[in-house]
Order: C-alpha cells, then structure tokens, then sequence
C-alpha cells in the first residue's frame, strides 16, 4: 500500500471516501456526474493499488495508511 499511497490520484481518493461512507458505485457516479462504468473502472483501479482482495479490505488498508 506504500507505493499506492504516492500514486492514488486526487480523483480516485475522492471515490475512495465516498466507498468508505458507504455509496454504491451509481449513487457516486450520480454525485459525481460520471458514468456508473467510470466509478466502477476506479474502483477496480483502487483496488489493484490498493494490492486489496476487495472493498473491506481496500477500506482497511486505507484506514491504516490514513488516506481516510
């Protein structure tokens, strides 16, 4: 998660809160203004910098890297 710290993108640290409060990925493409295939394109991005399994995960790993 270290090098993901440096390379994650204002953009995708914006999806990355709206994740962790709980938005699914229409309702932040909604707020967004952006293609529910967009959201869902970043969020497959996060997790792959994230090097995470899968939300949860990706939220904790923010959490303890302080992203979020």
């Amino acid at each position: 998660m270290n090098n993901a710290k440096r390379t994650i993108t204002e953009r995708e640290l914006e999806i990355l809160r709206l994740v962790a409060q709980g938005y699914t990925s229409r309702k932040i493409a909604e707020i967004l203004s952006l293609s529910p295939e967009t959201i869902k394109w970043y969020r497959k991005r996060l997790l792959s910098k994230c090097e995470a399994e899968n939300t949860a995960e990706m939220i904790k790993l923010a959490i303890e890297n302080k992203l979020i």
